[in-house]
C-alpha cells in the first residue's frame, strides 16, 4: 500500500508511539484519525498536524465509542484502510506482595485496555476496511498491533502486562487468517524499552540504567523508529501474520 493513500485510525495517537506514527503518515501524504481518550492532548496534536489529521475521542474498551470514532474517520476520509493499535497501559504488581494477593480488578483493567481494547478496534476497523475496493494487489487494509518484549520476557510484577501483550501476539496469526479472504493484513510489533511518556516519569538514573541493558544500540528506542517499522509493514505486502521484535537484541532479566 502506498503511504499517500493511507487513511489511518491510530489508537493512543495523542502521544508516544502513536503520535510518532501519525506524524510520519501525515508527512508521507496520508491522513490520520487520532483515537484517544477525551482527556488526552489529541485535539492539540491533530491541530499541530494540520488538515490531514482529526481527533476522534474514544475509550478503546468501549464498543460504541470506538465504532463512532471509526465512523467519523470513515466519513471524513471516505474510508479506512489502516489501523495502528498503540493504546495501552502498564502496571507492576506481584502476584503475592507485601499487601497480600494482587487485586483482581488491577489485572482485569490491564487486560481490558491492552488486549480487549486492541481486539475491539480491530473488529470495528476491519468491518469498515472490508467495504473498501481492493487495490491492484487485492488489498483492502492493514492492521498493525503493538505488543511488547514482555510478551516473551515478562519480568517480576508484569503478570498482567505480559499476559495482555502475549494475548496480542497470540491473536495476530488467527486474525490474519480470519481477514485474509478480505484482503486485510495483520502484523504486530513487539517493542523493547522505548522513550515514551511512560518512561519519562522515571528518574534519569533509572532511564540510563534501562538504556544500558540494550545490547546495541545501547540506548532507549525512539518512537520514530517504531513509526518507521509500522509504515514499512503498511508498504510491504508480504508481511502478514507476523510479530516483529524491535528491541536492540534485549532479553529482559527477571527484574
Amino acid at each position: 500500500m502506498e503511504l499517500r493513500t493511507v487513511n489511518a485510525v491510530i489508537t493512543g495517537g495523542a502521544s508516544g508511539l502513536g503520535r510518532a506514527t501519525a506524524e510520519r503518515i501525515v508527512k508521507a501524504g496520508g491522513r490520520v484519525a487520532l483515537l484517544d481518550l477525551p482527556i488526552s492532548k489529541g485535539a492539540d496534536v491533530a491541530e499541530t498536524l494540520g488538515g490531514n489529521a482529526i481527533f476522534t475521542p474514544a475509550d478503546v474498551t468501549h464498543g460504541e465509542q470506538v465504532a463512532g470514532a471509526c465512523e467519523q474517520a470513515r466519513q471524513r476520509f471516505g474510508g479506512i484502510n489502516v489501523l495502528v493499535n498503540c493504546a495501552g497501559v502498564g502496571t507492576a504488581t506481584k502476584t503475592v506482595g507485601k499487601q497480600g494477593a494482587a487485586r483482581l480488578e488491577d489485572f482485569t483493567r490491564v487486560i481490558n485496555i491492552n488486549l480487549i481494547g486492541h481486539f475491539n478496534a480491530i473488529r470495528l476497523a476491519a468491518a469498515i476496511m472490508a467495504q473498501n475496493a481492493p487495490n491492484a494487489a487485492g488489498e483492502r487494509g492493514v492492521i498493525v498491533n503493538t505488543a511488547s518484549v514482555a510478551a516473551f520476557d515478562g519480568q517480576i510484577g508484569q503478570a498482567a502486562y505480559s499476559a495482555s501483550k502475549g494475548g496480542i501476539v497470540g491473536m495476530t496469526l488467527p486474525i490474519a487468517r480470519d481477514l485474509a479472504e478480505l484482503g486485510i493484513r495483520v502484523c504486530t510489533i513487539a517493542p523493547g524499552i522505548f522513550d515514551t511518556p511512560l518512561l519519562a516519569t522515571l528518574p534519569e538514573p533509572a532511564r540510563q540504567s534501562l538504556a544500558k541493558q540494550v545490547p546495541f544500540p545501547p540506548r532507549l528506542g525512539r518512537p520514530e523508529e517504531y513509526a518507521a517499522l509500522a509504515l514499512h509493514i503498511v508498504e510491504n505486502g508480504m508481511l502478514n501474520g507476523e510479530t516483529i521484535r524491535l528491541d536492540g537484541a534485549i532479553r529482559m532479566a527477571p527484574r
